[in-house]
């Protein structure tokens, strides 16, 4: 691994903190791996975006799948998450997750999170897309994200878990073996310590979550600006399968020009006997898959958006009337108030649905024990590419990546050895800093994504859409490398430089990707191509700011780290 030398443009840390292990995320990833870096004995920090239960995990409303249930077993659950990943899952990935996750659910269960029981006082399953068997646990009806936020944010605070809230990570800091040294970040006015400051630290564990705000409208908060895969990249990171990004089929359709977060319907209302219908009332998923309205969800969002297409619809609908007001206020609370919250009752119509960007199956790209291809750089979460998804997510397989993959994180780190005092960073390099944009450019790159890399993608969308990134990357090098003017370092313009980093990425990965397989879908290239694409994309940044893409010789990744460097 060679270092890029590249930053944001931002002020030098005018204060830092030492420990052990600086995690950076309070989802169930990051929350995780430092209750297990804790209790190991290792001085642990976690630095969030937001307060500490703002991330992503709060906002799943389906579950967390395991082989809990009578008759269910890890290898069946391992079969349907191959056959959703499309061909690119790695199998020993999935075999890790499905084999140690009943486990780590009832791990997660002792540490406080409480899950909805049958009548008979076990576990209340249900099914999801791409699932044969109901292996799906839930709480609250649909509110399983925020029961396991509050069970885990409830575990750090007990514990005295260091925390700092408020603070957008910014850079990875290494030291003079170019090995992890901590982290530079900016903490937003609140808290103990304010600006930019840092935390160093051996080993630092990337639990961000994702970057749905690249496009215009996503099911993804605000904060999920792709920071995790920008600082990997510019600290010369491998990123792999950027291209998979999984719309979710059913999302509340609030109107053609509606932009940012947008309440999801989740995939468990379909698993309880929702139907997709048209206007007319057919069920047009029924005959072109044999699960129908639960088929995996790129055929599902395939499907919902063939049917637009062919009748000059903007939305599809969502048929659960059947459920009657009781099932709907006891099992779906959440949705039925966002719902009702938007003018539309799905107790006595149709809910209008359409796809929108959900979740990102590749990322920084790591190991199976979520080692990075930088020393001393783990990845969990929404944020890493660790196999287990391939081209296409099984529904209510990420909680349970992220669950398994942090303890396995936590337990590497606890094995190693770590440096008997804090890794001096280098200073900071005299090379030039990424340049920042205006904060309006985020506004720009999404409607660049969504008009070239959405859905649905083409050649030609595609090479709009890289042009028109291109562009914004040209001027604002152009005006920091001539006259040394950028933006003024701030959250905005910080997010908006992120944002173009991963769609650039993104969109190289689309481009170079000529087929159709899992959730990219070319228009130009409608067939899946195993003898030519059954292969990873890997990018990584240049020190010159371009971009380094190839594919894998075949469906297994290379090593992240050379032999010595994973015995340390």
């Amino acid at each position: 691994m060679t270092s890029t030398g590249i930053r944001l443009h931002a002020p030098a840390p005018g204060w830092s903190i030492a420990a052990d292990v600086v995690v950076v995320g309070s989802g169930v990833a990051g929350l995780t791996a430092a209750l297990r870096c804790e209790a190991a004995g290792l001085t642990t920090v976690v630095v969030t975006k937001a307060r500490l239960d703002d991330g992503s995990t709060r906002w799943a409303q389906g579950g967390i799948a395991a082989a809990l249930g009578e008759g269910d077993t890890p290898g069946q659950h391992l079969d349907d998450t191959l056959v959703a990943g499309a061909g690119l899952c790695d199998e020993e990935a999935v075999r890790l997750l499905v084999t140690e996750g009943p486990d780590a659910v009832r791990r997660l269960i002792a540490t406080g999170a409480r899950f909805d029981e049958s009548a008979e006082g076990g576990l209340e399953l249900t099914r999801e897309g791409g699932h044969h068997r109901r292996r799906i646990a839930h709480a609250g009806g649909d509110a399983t994200g925020a029961e396991i936020s509050r069970a885990l944010v409830e575990a750090v605070r007990a514990r005295g878990v260091r925390t700092v809230e408020n603070a957008l990570v910014l850079d990875l800091l290494t030291d003079a073996d170019g090995r992890t040294a901590g982290v530079t970040l900016h903490v937003m006015g609140e808290g103990r310590h304010d600006g930019v400051g840092a935390v160093h630290a051996p080993a630092v564990v990337l639990a961000t979550g994702g970057m749905g705000q690249v496009f215009s409208a996503t099911t993804n908060p605000a904060v999920s600006t792709g920071d995790g895969v920008a600082l990997a990249l510019r600290a010369g990171a491998e990123v792999s399968d950027l291209e998979f990004v999984q719309f979710h089929p059913t999302v509340l359709f609030l109107g053609p020009e509606a932009e940012g977060q947008q309440p999801l319907v989740s995939e468990a209302v379909r698993g309880e006997g929702a139907h997709l219908v048209d206007a007319d009332g057919v069920r047009f998923m029924v005959g072109q898959h044999e699960l129908a309205e639960l088929a995996p969800r790129d055929i599902v969002a395939k499907g919902i958006m063939r049917r637009m297409r062919e009748q000059g619809a903007e939305h599809m609908y969502l048929d659960a009337r059947h459920f009657g007001a009781e099932m709907w206020e006891r099992r779906f609370p959440t949705i039925l108030a966002a719902c009702r919250a938007h003018g539309i009752d799905p107790v006595t119509e149709p809910v209008p649905v359409a796809p929108a960007a959900h979740y990102a199956s590749g990322g920084v790209r790591t190991d199976s024990h979520g080692r990075t291809t930088v020393p001393g750089l783990y990845a969990c979460g929404e944020v890493a590419c660790t196999g287990v998804h391939g081209a296409n997510r099984l529904a209510s397989n990420s909680l349970l990546e992220g669950l398994v993959y942090a303890e396995r994180i936590a337990a590497d780190i606890a094995r190693g050895d770590l440096p008997a005092r804090v890794p001096q960073p280098l200073p900071h390099s005299d090379r030039p800093p990424y340049p920042l944009l205006p904060p309006e450019a985020r506004f720009t790159i999404q409607r660049i994504m969504t008009r070239g890399a959405g859905v649905l993608r083409s050649a030609a969308s595609l090479s709009r859409a890289a042009d028109g990134l291109h562009r914004l990357h040209a001027d604002a090098r152009e005006a920091l490398d001539e006259n040394g003017k950028t933006a003024e370092p701030g959250v905005d313009t910080w997010e908006a430089t992120n944002l173009l980093c991963v769609a650039r990425v993104l969109v190289a990965a689309a481009r170079q990707r000529e087929e159709t397989r899992g959730c990219h879908w070319r228009e130009d290239r409608p067939e899946r191509d195993d003898t030519a694409w059954r292969r990873h994309i890997v990018v990584r940044l240049n020190p010159d700011r371009s971009l380094a893409v190839r594919a894998t010789d075949t469906t297994d990744f290379p090593p992240t780290l050379p032999p010595q460097a994973q015995e340390q």
